[in-house]
């Protein structure tokens, strides 16, 4: 027998719902259905999940990129103000490894907050006055103190918290996602990226695209990265002398000859070549759409800060994000570089949550006011924090700066089914290692599954002789933070 013919008679459970989906015909006749009241709910994956009746229908990522200092914004430790210009107390630093530009930690000194804390709200959560957009929604957080991860640089530490490895080539969250759940909108990607970055700038982090990389998935459950101009989506209008109706009998005779070749050789690329021609015609009139802020009320712009008219922006991005996910998109991931402050903790950080904090607090404000906070988990962290210690001369405060630290950080989620006003977990009295009640990467990722309906055990996929998940082996739902 042909190997090729062999290999498509040889087709896992769920691999052939996954193929079924992305056809052509089952894909018009979802999109019928729908039209007509006879079928709800998402279209497409798997057709066994969620497993359990989900808290959040969407996440909402907002990514620093570059590593937020958490004792500088959410991480009050009154002894790191006591030590300040103190050597690094080497019984808390033990046998760690920082990243080369500190290397031994000997002859350091601990460097106090930059800015004061206060306690903010009912729940007198710690939020330094770097932040009083975000200090004002503090009983709307559930602030975690006691993250840690295992990678001491941007790119293996980012690929780790979101893919649950440090090498290219895993499946990120929002494709896991997008895999298992399908979507509620069939004119928009189910996995939407968009980055930004201050300007001026001088720590900016590269955005690889692996960052939303589908790895050994189907390459239909990458997210699809939205540009950052007035025109996030190349070609959507078609060329002088082409209409619409002839660009949709193109198609539909291209998606033909595809599923001819589909039901020939069982490559799911071609599915996802079907797949995403079809989106990409669809795009046509929903992105014009989207990305028209004309319906929003002067107080909803008020709401993100003076830059949200300003495409490529955080502010632009976080609107755009609560627009989509209001159309159903399940997975927003916008990734803002410029964190990475080992110089410029007393210059660049302050211009970081000035373009940062009121777009947050804002879409915060915004999705509760729209009823939309409920089922919508919004998280806000990088990939580790940064070290107690300096970096840099003591005397030369415009150069003062904290490096990479992945042993204790924190981050807070709002929203979707998580306990809010909460502080989890704690750092030591120098927020330099765990204290208690420790968040493993892997039981953020193993919370993130859970609240989304999803038990991270059960969705696996077969690669290479191996059934693979987000958590890899590992792995807990930290359930006191679900409400």
């Amino acid at each position: 027998m042909n190997p090729l013919h062999e290999n498509s008679l040889h087709v896992g459970r769920r691999e052939f719902f996954g193929r079924s989906a992305a056809g052509l015909g089952t894909a018009a006749l979802a999109s019928l259905l729908a039209r007509d009241g006879l079928a709800a709910g998402r279209s497409s994956g798997l057709p066994e999940l969620p497993h359990f009746t989900p808290k959040a229908k969407r996440v909402i990522y907002l990514f620093q990129n570059g590593g937020p200092t958490h004792v500088d914004l959410f991480d009050y430790k009154p002894k790191l103000i006591e030590m300040h210009g103190q050597p690094v107390p080497q019984d808390y630093i033990g046998d760690k490894r920082f990243s080369t530009m500190t290397g031994n930690t000997a002859g350091k000194v601990m460097l106090a907050p930059v800015e004061p804390f206060r306690q903010r709200g009912q729940s007198g959560a710690w939020v330094s006055d770097f932040l009083p957009y975000t200090a004002g929604i503090a009983d709307d957080l559930c602030f975690i103190h006691s993250l840690h991860t295992e990678q001491v640089n941007h790119a293996p530490a980012i690929q780790f918290l979101l893919s649950g490895g440090e090498l290219p080539g895993r499946p990120t969250a929002g494709a896991w996602l997008s895999y298992g759940l399908g979507s509620d909108n069939d004119t928009l990607p189910s996995f939407c990226v968009m980055t930004s970055v201050s300007k001026g700038t001088t720590c900016g982090q590269i955005f690889y695209d692996f960052y939303w990389g589908s790895g050994f998935l189907p390459s239909r459950f990458q997210g699809v990265k939205f540009r950052g101009s007035s025109d996030p989506v190349l070609y959507l209008n078609n060329p002088d002398g082409v209409s619409s109706s002839m660009r949709r009998k193109w198609l539909d005779d291209i998606a033909k000859l595809n599923e001819l070749k589909l039901a020939d050789y069982g490559d799911p690329e071609i599915a996802t070549r079907i797949a995403q021609y079809e989106m990409a015609y669809k795009m046509q009139s929903s992105v014009p759409e989207l990305t028209d802020f004309s319906d929003e009320t002067e107080a909803t712009l008020a709401l993100y800060g003076p830059q949200v008219k300003e495409p490529g922006t955080f502010a632009y991005n976080c609107l755009m994000a609560r627009r989509l996910a209001e159309r159903g998109v399940g997975f927003v991931q916008l990734m803002h570089a410029g964190w990475d402050q080992h110089g410029s903790v007393t210059t660049e950080l302050y211009t970081q949550c000035k373009d940062t904090d009121q777009p947050s607090a804002g879409l915060i404000q915004d999705l509760k006011q729209r009823g939309l906070l409920e089922d919508t988990l919004v998280i806000w962290g990088g990939e580790f924090g940064r070290t107690p210690f300096l970096q840099g001369n003591i005397n030369d405060r415009p150069k003062w700066g904290r490096d990479h630290h992945p042993y204790a950080f924190s981050l807070w989620m709002a929203g979707g089914g998580v306990k809010a006003g909460m502080q989890y977990g704690e750092s030591d009295d120098l927020g330099i290692n765990v204290a208690n009640n420790g968040v493993h990467v892997h039981d953020f990722q193993a919370t993130l599954m859970h609240l989304m309906g999803i038990d991270h055990e059960r969705l696996t996929y077969r690669f290479q002789g191996r059934d693979f998940r987000l958590t890899d082996v590992h792995g807990h739902v930290v359930e006191a933070v679900l409400a």
